[in-house]
């Protein structure tokens, strides 16, 4: 496997953390059973560069964590989990313990999470939590998993993501089948481990090694199937926990498909707002002007893809842009410089596709989904496609991650268990319209979680709520939570901004 980073070496030894829990902690029991073999601690020393940002390097610190390859198995092969620490910034007093943080994916780093999603926190929860990051077994610094070419996925131009017959789809199926073949070739012996069962044991090993009894807990989108992962198996070491973007409890692949069916309606909404604002973009009067607009574009790069910028990657500049409303206005300032002059620099990503960075994030990708549960037939991913060419005959395929699992190695031998009874409660974030995670996922969950809260977030279109669209009520409802625990006594709605207006043409970039 690969090691962790270098940067990451051994140095001093943690010094033991302070005791002051939650409230609901104090008394005289002893700590629980960790999930496994007793866990050193880890040893905190300088982070690497790319984390040494705000707060200063001074109140960060990053260790690595040995735990077992295979829990089940832990006197067998380990790896090495890379974690970053900033501590509570008030009194001991004010301190709750940690609080992990998650960003998603599956394949989202952490370890700079939690410096970047700290500095986003209320000042309250702040003061009142060591904010915990890591990058999660296969992400990152954590033995990061390698798909090699992963079946020509980073060739430039792709082929059209979109088949459209017999002939396209049997190459579709052969590029999954590549895609599988190579992750298998690449990472063999770790495939059936970067699961996030496992995951979750390294989440309470990390509890374990701070000398804390309870894991509060801040996940967002697939970061909220790690929480609700980690619940089922350790309720009992559950604080307080924000499930933010909630993905539902079904199979990977079920929630790909409902995902591309919420971004076409997501996309219809674009259309129109474009539409609203024709005298800024000049892409048509009408959604169905725009819609026509696009297409051109699309249908352009399809056929004459420009410096490697084909439909493949169209498709995936604009899966991008329609999760967050205030990436529209760049989407619609790249379709307009295209039919202008055939400019395709507003829609290229900042960072290439084949960077390491995001090499390692596509493979750890498949290999969590496929690892967590059921997998489709070749014959149903083909289905499923027409079924959605039916809707529209250009859909959204990017997200749709979990069908390379038709080909996939190593079957899991359950779906990944979530929730359950004996869970606190924890309390649930939705954007009303997000068409990344739809809101249904998170009823779907609060099912799941006896007591949980939903808030939801009205009038909104984007992904990613707490700490990040703004919203005070939101915010403030979360930190109580976070902070005082204090649980709303029904499910609550907040005001949401509706769909913004565009940003003025000078200040895109």
């Amino acid at each position: 496997m690969t090691p962790a980073a270098p940067r990451l070496s051994l140095l001093c030894a943690l010094v033991a953390s302070a005791t002051a829990l939650l409230p609901a902690d104090t008394g005289t029991a002893s700590a629980p059973r960790t999930s496994g073999p007793a866990t050193q601690p880890p040893h905190f020393a300088a982070c690497p560069d790319s984390i040494l940002r705000p707060p200063a390097p001074d109140q960060v610190s990053c260790g690595r964590l040995s735990v077992p390859l295979d829990w089940d198995h832990p006197r067998g092969a380990h790896l090495r989990i890379a974690v970053s620490r900033v501590r509570a910034s008030g009194t001991p007093a004010e301190r709750r313990g940690i609080l992990l943080v998650n960003p998603g994916g599956p394949g989202g780093s952490g370890l700079s999470y939690a410096v970047t999603k700290r500095a986003k926190l209320p000042e309250r929860v702040r003061r009142a939590y060591d904010v915990i990051g890591f990058d999660p077994r296969g992400v990152g610094h954590s033995a990061p998993a390698d798909c090699g070419a992963m079946g020509g996925l980073f060739h430039t131009p792709g082929p059209d993501p979109v088949p459209v017959g017999r002939a396209a789809e049997s190459a579709h199926l052969d590029g999954l089948r590549r895609l599988a073949d190579d992750c298998a070739a690449g990472s063999a012996d770790t495939l059936p481990y970067l699961s996030t069962e496992q995951t979750a044991r390294d989440m309470d090993a990390i509890r374990a090694a701070l000398g804390e009894r309870r894991t509060s807990y801040l996940g967002v989108s697939y970061g909220s199937w790690l929480g609700a992962a980690y619940a089922a198996q350790f309720p009992q070491r559950v604080g307080r926990m924000v499930l933010d973007s909630v993905v539902g409890p079904e199979e990977w692949y079920d929630f790909d498909l409902r995902q591309a069916r919420a971004l076409l309606r997501q996309r219809e909404v674009f259309f129109g707002w474009a539409a609203r604002h024709a005298d800024r973009f000049r892409l048509g009067t009408g959604a169905t002007a725009v819609r026509t607009a696009y297409l051109r574009v699309r249908a352009g790069l399809a056929a004459h893809p420009v410096d490697g910028f084909g439909a493949a990657e169209f498709d995936r500049a604009v899966y991008r842009a329609l999760g967050r409303t205030e990436r529209w206005t760049g989407l619609a300032d790249g379709l307009r410089a295209y039919l202008r002059d055939g400019d395709t620099a507003r829609l290229r990503p900042a960072t290439a596709f084949d960077s390491a960075e995001s090499r390692n994030y596509e493979a750890a990708n498949r290999i969590v989904k496929c690892a967590d549960g059921r997998a489709p037939t070749p014959r149903r991913v083909v289905a499923d496609i027409r079924r959605l060419r039916r809707l529209d005959p250009h859909p959204i395929l990017t997200g749709i991650e979990a069908s390379t699992c038709a080909y996939w190695p190593h079957r899991p031998a359950h779906r990944t268990p979530l929730g359950g009874p004996g869970v606190p409660p924890v309390l649930l974030i939705a954007s009303a319209h997000d068409p990344v995670t739809p809101i249904a996922g998170a009823h779907g969950l609060q099912r799941r979680l006896p007591g949980a809260r939903l808030v939801t977030l009205d009038q909104d279109y984007s992904h990613g709520v707490f700490a990040s669209r703004g919203n005070v009520c939101v915010d403030n409802t979360a930190a109580a939570y976070l902070v005082d625990g204090t649980v709303p006594a029904r499910d609550t709605h907040c005001a949401g901004p509706g769909l913004p207006d565009p940003a003025p043409a000078a200040t895109q970039h």
